[in-house]
């Protein structure tokens, strides 16, 4: 389960950035008055990561997984730090996700005190 988490969140990130960010076509696109619905999502993508949103957040809850050692939250926080790397947010994405698959793999080997 956690793997499939990583997968789909990191995985998830990095397809919608190379198919509807990075594309000079999509510039274009969303410049015209009538933009097409991928536009929307595009430019709240963009702004988190001009604010860094995803790196704080991958932080955040790489902290959070780390304190309570849930081996779910571990790996929803190294699939959200790999998010913050594709998004440029990797000062403190990899860091949440450095903590989130130290809990991860602590919790699948027993070492937590909680899994």
């Amino acid at each position: 389960m956690g793997l499939w988490a990583v997968i789909i969140i990191g995985g998830g990130a990095f397809a919608f950035r190379e198919l509807a960010i990075v594309p000079r076509a999509t510039v274009g696109m969303c410049a015209v008055a009538n933009a097409p619905a991928i536009c929307v999502p595009r430019e709240m993508v963009l702004k988190g990561q001009y604010y860094g949103l995803f790196g704080w957040a991958a932080l955040a809850l790489g902290l959070a997984a780390f304190f309570r050692a849930g081996r779910f939250g571990g790996a929803v926080a190294l699939g959200l730090g790999v998010a913050a790397v594709v998004n440029y947010n990797g000062t403190q994405g990899i860091l949440g996700a450095s903590l989130g698959l130290i809990v991860w793999l602590s919790a699948m080997t027993g070492r937590a005190a909680k899994a």
